[in-house]
C-alpha cells in the first residue's frame, strides 16, 4: 500500500536524537507535525515535537500509541526491536518496511546482501572460535578487524588485530558478544559515502559522493564533493541505485565505502536513514537529506539534490564544546553552527556540527581551519592525559 500524504501530516519518529530532531525541523518547514517515541522527554527531537511518548524503544504498548497518533512512522536509528517493528507494521503505515532495517542490524547479513546486488565488499569471515581468526590471518597475510555483527557503531564492538597477542585479546573481549565477523584490512586511499533517497513511488535522487575522515573511530569531517574521479563517483551512485531498487528502499539512506590505493571501491556498511556524513546537505544542497526523507516517506515528489556550493562539515563532540563557544564569533562568521540541544557534553558524544561553504573545496577547507584547530588542541590534551 502506497500513500501520498499532504502537508500537515502527523509523522511518528522512533528515536529522539539529533537525526530525529533534524527530520522534525525539515517536516515542520513543510507544515507537518511530529510525534516521537524516546525515553528522554527532553531529548533533541522531543524539544521540537508536538507529541512525546516517553518510553523505552522495546515498549510495544508505547509503540502502538505512537502508531495510533501518526499518519506515517519512520525511524532515526537501526537498533529497533523486531517485535516492536512488526507490531508497528500491523498497526500503522511504515513504508520503509522491515527488510532494509534487518540488513543493517547484522554485519554478516549486510555483507551477503551487498554481494547479491553485485557490490564488492572486503574479504570477510564469520568467526565462532579463536582458530577462525588465526586461520584467516594466516591466509590473508594482513591485519584485520574483529567486529560484533550486531549493535556496534562509532568503533564500538570492534578490535583491530595486527599481532597474535592482539588476536588473543580481541577474542577474549568479544567472544561473548554474540555473532562475530572478521574483516581484512585494505590499504585505504579514502573513506567515502553516498547519501541517496527513494520515495514510495520509486522516484530516486542521489547526493554528491562525499569523502570522510574518522578520528578514534568517530566521524570527524566530511568533504563534498569527494576529490575522486568521475568514474568512482558514478560507480558509487550505481551501487546506491541498485541497492535501493533491489531492496525496495524507501527514505534517505547512506552507503559507506573504502577506496583502496588501486581505486577499487568496497562497500563497508550502510544505514537505512539519514546519515552524519549527509549533514552538509542542509546548507550546501538545494534539498537537504532530511527534507528528502520526509518527502520520501510521505510519498511526495523529491527535491533536487544538486550541490549549490562545495562544503566541509565538522562534528562537534563533547570535548569541543568549550572551544567552539569560546571561538563562536570567529567560527560563526565563516560557518553554519548547529547544536542539537543535548543536556550533557560528554567526551566523544556528538553535540553538534559546523558546515563551511566555499566556491571551491579548497576554500571550504580553508574556512574550516578555526574549527580544525579546536579538534587538534583537544587531541593534544588527550595525548598528555589532560
Amino acid at each position: 500500500m502506497t500513500k501520498t500524504l499532504a502537508p500537515g501530516a502527523m509523522i511518528g519518529i522512533i528515536g529522539g536524537g539529533q537525526l530525529g530532531r533534524m527530520m522534525a525541523l525539515a517536516a515542520k518547514a513543510m507544515g507537518d507535525r511530529i510525534a516521537v517515541l524516546d525515553p528522554n522527554e527532553k531529548g533533541p527531537c522531543a524539544q521540537v515535537a508536538d507529541d512525546i511518548f516517553a518510553s523505552q524503544y522495546n515498549d510495544q504498548e508505547a509503540a502502538v500509541k505512537l502508531a495510533e497518533k501518526s499518519d506515517v512512522v519512520t525511524y532515526e536509528f537501526e537498533n529497533i526491536d523486531t517485535p516492536v517493528l512488526e507490531k508497528l507494521i500491523t498497526k500503522s503505515y511504515v513504508p520503509q518496511g522491515s527488510f532494509p532495517l534487518s540488513v543493517s542490524q547484522h554485519r554478516l547479513r549486510e555483507k551477503e546482501a551487498f554481494k547479491e546486488v553485485g557490490a564488492q565488499v572486503v574479504p570477510y569471515r564469520p568467526v565462532s572460535s579463536r582458530a577462525d581468526i588465526d586461520e584467516a590471518l594466516q591466509e590473508w597475510h594482513s591485519a584485520a578487524v574483529l567486529k560484533t555483527c550486531s549493535g556496534g557503531y562509532d568503533g564500538k564492538g570492534q578490535r583491530v588485530i595486527k599481532t597474535k597477542q592482539e588476536a588473543k585479546r580481541a577474542w577474549e573481549d568479544l567472544c561473548d558478544k554474540g555473532d562475530l565477523i572478521l574483516e581484512k584490512f585494505v590499504s585505504l586511499k579514502k573513506e567515502l559515502s553516498v547519501v541517496a533517497t527513494r520515495n514510495t513511488h520509486g522516484e530516486m535522487s542521489v547526493f554528491p559522493l562525499a569523502e570522510n575522515e574518522h578520528r578514534n573511530n568517530v566521524l570527524h569531517c566530511t568533504i563534498a564533493p569527494a576529490r575522486v574521479s568521475e568514474k568512482i563517483a558514478l560507480e558509487a551512485e550505481e551501487i546506491a541505485r541498485n541497492v535501493a531498487k533491489a531492496w525496495d528502499v524507501v527514505g534517505t539512506f547512506a552507503i559507506e565505502f573504502f577506496l583502496d590505493e588501486n581505486d577499487r571501491l568496497y562497500v563497508n556498511e550502510w544505514a537505512p536513514r539519514p546519515h552524519n556524513s549527509g549533514h552538509y546537505t542542509i546548507e550546501a544542497c538545494e534539498t537537504s537529506q532530511f527534507a528528502q526523507h520526509i518527502r520520501a516517506v510521505t510519498g511526495r515528489p523529491l527535491g533536487s539534490p544538486r550541490l549549490l556550493r562545495p562544503a566541509v562539515m565538522i562534528n562537534i563532540l563533547g570535548e569541543h564544546v568549550p572551544g567552539v563557544n569560546a571561538s563562536y564569533e570567529r567560527i560563526g562568521n565563516k560557518g553554519h553552527i548547529h547544536f542539537y540541544g543535548k543536556d550533557e557534553a560528554k567526551v566523544g558524544r556528538k553535540m553538534g556540527h559546523i558546515t563551511f561553504l566555499g566556491e571551491t573545496v579548497e576554500e571550504a577547507i580553508q574556512k574550516s581551519e578555526p574549527a580544525q584547530q579546536i579538534w587538534q588542541q583537544d587531541d593534544r590534551k588527550e595525548e598528555v592525559g589532560q
